[in-house]
């Protein structure tokens, strides 16, 4: 690693104001006549959390579900803003945070790798120029030019993935996606990510596919209820993770939590 910072997050803190509707029993309706208004619940997806990604750095962020990841990444990220505290970014970033966000159905995956691009950053020259690259990678053949919405979830994916990998960002954000497609593709993303793990890059990998984050990730971020409980290296943060969910360890379990 180099010492340079590309992400430094402090203090941060992330709260959602979520509508509680439940469907009212005649009992409840009469209770509730003449009082306005729902129920409303406060979330707090993040919980002051402190941590920096240094360039050359392969950062894995564990936890269960609803412990706040892929809030952190979209934080990040600049897709939503923060309730409190402060974040800095310093270089370019490429998001591959969910299947086919920012995908439009109704086109086809060649126009949709023009918008990916256009939101990773890219302009129509670099587009064009890697538009054979990404295309080739995807191995979507002639469906290139169908409409996404006749894509399955494995397609939506391996061509988000193969815009996302191919912009070559400064800073990398993959959440929940290096599973994507058959083993084949799921072989030649991790050889991709590989390929860009450099001194010159960030990589922030979100994932429950422990083995895949163990021969990635040289630092492991585990959060726990929007808070970041541990952070080091990857074998022991991951062990103290498992034993934490009282999990055993297996191959199928290595890949699934």
């Amino acid at each position: 690693m180099t010492n340079e910072i590309a992400v430094s997050v402090r203090g941060l803190g992330l709260t959602y104001t979520t509508a509680i509707d439940r469907r009212p029993t005649l009992k409840g309706r009469v209770k509730s006549l003449g009082r306005g208004g729902k129920q409303t619940r406060v979330i707090h997806a993040l919980d002051n959390v402190n941590l920096d990604v240094e360039y050359g750095q392969v950062l894995g962020v564990i936890g269960a579900n609803g412990a706040g990841k892929s809030s952190l990444m979209r934080v990040i990220a600049g897709i939503i803003p923060p309730t409190q505290g402060r974040i800095e970014v310093f270089g370019s970033v490429s998001t591959l945070l969910a299947l086919g966000v920012g995908f439009n159905p109704s086109m086809s995956g060649r126009a949709n790798v023009v918008l990916g691009g256009l939101a990773a950053g890219m302009t129509r020259d670099q587009i064009e120029d890697h538009f054979q690259e990404i295309a080739d990678f995807s191995e979507l053949g002639d469906a290139i030019d169908a409409p996404m919405r006749t894509y399955s979830s494995g397609m939506f994916s391996r061509l988000a993935f193969s815009v996302a990998a191919t912009v070559r960002p400064d800073i990398l954000i993959v959440d929940e996606a290096l599973s994507a497609g058959d083993a084949k593709f799921k072989e030649k993303s991790l050889n991709r990510i590989k390929e860009l793990r450099s001194d010159d890059r960030a990589l922030i990998l979100v994932s429950h596919a422990m083995a895949t984050l163990r021969e990635m990730c040289n630092d492991i971020a585990w959060l726990h209820k929007g808070k970041l409980v541990q952070r080091g290296e990857p074998n022991a943060t991951i062990d103290a993770y498992q034993e934490f969910l009282k999990v055993g360890k297996s191959a199928a379990i290595d890949e699934d939590v």
